[in-house]
Parts: C-alpha cells; sequence; structure tokens
C-alpha cells in the first residue's frame, strides 16, 4: 500500500478501498506513515467527507488498534457519557460520580482540551496527585469497586485514535463529522460498555454549528453505535455561550463541587441531571434516583472517593482552595448600558487558550490554574462599566485575550431570545 494513493483518492474525492483504510490506521499506529503524511489524508477527509462506506472500516480499524475491555464480570449495564466539545464544559466530572452513586457502573475514557473546547483529562489533573494514566487492570478494578473510573487512552484503548486526536487538533481538521463521529465511537466501544449518552454540542462555541450539522452527527454516531449492538442516545445541547460560570481547569473542578454540593449554576445543574436520567434509564435503575443522590451527598462522596483512588487530595472537596489559583485578575467591563445579546463563545474559549488553559501545539504545557469566570450571561442586563468577564491569568496572553473576549461580547438595546438549553433528543 502506498499511502499517497490513498490520500490521492480522498483528494480527488474518490472512495478509499476498506483494506487500504484498515492498513493506513494500523501502519500509523506502529509509526510506520509519518505525520506529514496522516495530516494530509485527514485534511482531504475533513474537506470531502467519508461514506458509510468508508467510515465503518476507518472506525472498526480505529477500534481494534487496542484492546477492546470486556467487563462482564462486573454486574449491571455499563454505560458511559461523551460530550463533543465546548467551553465551560465540565459535566463529566459531576455525572460520572453521581450516576455510579446510583449503581449504574460508568467507565470512562476521556481525552484533552482539542481546538477550543477544553478536556476531562485536563481538569481532573489540575487536582493535586489525580492520575489519569491508570493501567487498563487498575481501570477494570476501579469501575468494579467504586463504579467508575475516569481515565485517558492508554496505550491499550483505541490507540490509532489517541494519535490522531492529538494531530487533527493542531491541523485545522477537528470539526469534520465522519472524524469526529469515528473518534468518539472507537474509543467509546473500546470502554466495554453496554450503553452511551451523547452530549452532543450546537451553537458559536460547538464544532457544529448548526442544528442540522450537530443532528447529522448524533443520527452519525447512533447508527455506529446501534450496528455494534449498543444502546445509544443523544441530546443535541445549546452551546451560544459558555456552560456554567468558569471557563479553565481547577476553576471548572471547584464549579463541579459546587454542582455535586448542589450549589452549582442553574444550567449546569440542570444538564448533568437530564444526562444522569438519561444514563439512569439506559441503566436500568430510576431517573429519579439521580436528584435523589444529588440531594443526600452520594455523588460528592463517590467522586471524593474516585479522586483517592485515583492518587489525588481529596481534601479539595471540602476545601477546594487546595486547587491550584491564578494569582492575578483583571476584568472586562461591559463598554455600555445594555443586554448581552450574542457572545462568540469559541473566542472566549481560544481567549482562554491564549492564557495558558489550552493549547496552541500539541506540545504546549497547561497552566491549570489560569481561566475565565463569566458575570455575564445571554440575556443579562448590564451597566457599563459592569463586569463581564473577570480573567484570572499568570501574565501570558492577557492582551491577546481580553481583545478577543471584547470582541466576543455583543452588547444590544434589547434583550435577545435565549434557546433551551436542550434542543432534541435522538435514538
Amino acid at each position: 500500500m502506498r499511502v499517497v494513493d490513498l490520500i490521492e483518492a480522498k483528494r480527488d474525492r474518490g472512495q478509499m478501498d476498506p483494506d487500504a483504510i484498515r492498513a493506513v490506521i494500523a501502519a500509523y499506529s506502529r509509526d510506520a506513515v509519518p505525520d506529514y503524511q496522516m495530516a494530509a489524508l485527514l485534511m482531504a477527509i475533513y474537506l470531502n467527507g467519508m461514506s458509510p462506506a468508508e467510515l465503518a472500516p476507518w472506525t472498526d480499524a480505529m477500534l481494534r488498534s487496542g484492546q477492546v475491555l470486556d467487563l462482564g464480570h462486573i454486574a449491571g449495564v455499563k454505560v458511559d457519557k461523551h460530550s463533543t466539545g465546548g467551553v465551560g464544559d465540565k459535566i463529566s466530572l459531576p455525572l460520572a460520580p453521581l450516576v455510579a452513586a446510583c449503581g449504574v457502573p460508568v467507565p470512562m475514557v476521556s481525552g484533552r482540551g482539542l481546538g477550543h473546547t477544553g478536556g476531562t483529562l485536563d481538569k481532573l489533573e489540575s487536582i493535586p496527585g489525580f492520575r489519569t494514566d491508570q493501567t487498563v487492570e487498575r481501570f477494570v478494578e476501579l469501575v468494579g469497586t467504586l463504579g467508575l473510573g475516569l481515565i485517558g487512552q492508554t496505550a491499550e484503548i483505541a490507540p490509532a485514535d489517541k494519535r490522531l486526536y492529538a494531530l487533527r487538533d493542531v491541523t485545522g481538521t477537528v470539526a469534520s463529522i465522519p472524524l469526529i463521529a469515528s473518534s468518539i465511537m472507537s474509543k467509546k466501544l473500546a470502554e466495554g460498555i453496554d450503553a452511551l449518552v451523547l452530549d452532543v454540542k450546537v451553537g458559536t462555541g460547538a464544532f457544529m454549528r448548526t442544528i442540522d450539522d450537530a443532528r447529522t452527527l448524533a443520527e452519525t454516531m447512533v447508527a455506529i453505535g446501534q450496528k455494534m449492538g449498543k444502546k445509544v442516545v443523544a441530546l443535541l445541547t445549546d452551546m451560544n455561550q459558555p456552560l456554567g460560570r468558569t471557563v479553565g481547569n481547577a476553576l471548572e473542578v471547584r464549579e463541579s463541587i459546587d454542582i455535586l454540593r448542589g450549589e452549582g449554576p442553574a444550567d449546569t445543574t440542570a444538564l448533568t441531571l437530564e444526562l444522569a436520567r438519561t444514563m439512569l434509564s439506559l441503566g436500568g435503575k430510576d431517573p429519579a434516583e439521580a436528584e435523589r443522590a444529588l440531594k443526600d451527598g452520594r455523588g460528592l462522596e463517590r467522586f471524593r472517593q474516585i479522586i483517592e483512588a485515583q492518587g489525588g487530595d481529596p481534601r479539595v472537596v471540602d476545601d477546594p482552595d487546595r486547587l491550584p489559583t491564578a494569582t492575578r485578575e483583571v476584568v472586562l467591563e461591559a463598554p455600555r448600558d445594555g443586554y448581552v445579546g450574542a457572545i462568540d463563545t469559541t473566542a472566549v474559549g481560544v481567549a482562554g487558550v491564549c492564557l495558558g488553559a489550552g493549547r496552541a501545539k500539541k506540545e504546549d504545557a497547561i497552566d491549570p490554574a489560569v481561566g475565565l469566570t463569566i458575570e455575564a450571561r445571554l440575556g443579562d442586563r448590564v451597566a457599563k462599566g459592569q463586569p463581564l468577564v473577570r480573567v484570572h491569568h499568570a501574565d501570558r496572553g492577557v492582551d491577546d485575550a481580553l481583545a478577543r473576549l471584547r470582541a466576543a461580547y455583543r452588547i444590544d438595546d434589547a434583550p435577545p431570545t435565549v434557546g433551551p438549553l436542550v434542543i432534541d433528543r435522538i435514538g
């Protein structure tokens, strides 16, 4: 197989041969295909898409590039959740322990920040000592004993996807429906799950900007999962503004703790509960148990337990000041009286990257302490000089971040129409 033949076929809008697809994924996994050739193939796919006949072998090849876990010995229906990525989207952190505390095992393999969006692993690793690099054996043990494990992709789980994930992040090929769908589903199906809930974001801060594109992505992933014999439900949720009040790794851990205390922002609490109810239903449990586990503290206690079990400092649950904290702050103020009429949420996410909360290049280090506190949301009335965003920084990229935030906020004379948080349900 010549990789350039595959690149040229997709460049010219032809069909990639299934055997060639499997061969190139296998070769890339063992370093026999250089990044520059795979980047060229990814760009060709980004521009010209993949047919179902190509997507199936592509996903299967990534799934089988590593070990497919067997969790059959663990009682119960194993259910995971995945978000397609948003700004301020910390929902996995309170959701997984909440669902596990209700008796549904949650084997969760997550990723790092991608483009302007944050990553669950980066958030978890802002907890002092927390280790996401658990072995497969330890991961299975955690799911068996605590009902959840929170890890990153290991060398055993979909290793081809792990490499492609990082390469897409720095080659402008993130927002591709077939690449997103195959990345998510290969990783999730390798976990040994029985069911999956997908949170497909749509709006100015999502990779899918339109409802039609988000629905296409959701239907593509649901179809892949069902073909593999899994129960899959997708929720289309709004990402026309940052989710919750914080953007940045340690800041989002603080907010996650607030959610589990019953003190979180209305939108993040509502979405956590909606996803939890869906996961519990797929797991054969009473969906109303989600609210009960939030109110009686079982979800918070399970979060404490998983932090300790994965090497983190469980004291952060009671004392979030133990989390990394930025030493400097600057405030973006409203330029005039009016209403927050629109927010370019991608620009908000990029502002966080400028500060060091995300990566511009795949080798960049994350600063867990920096980020943003959102003081004004869509529809809020603001007065001139009122804080819109608090910028927590470490003297890195502050001017660039502020410029992007100023451009991101539009102040209007009349309040906008703000749509629902959950837009649609598929599956």
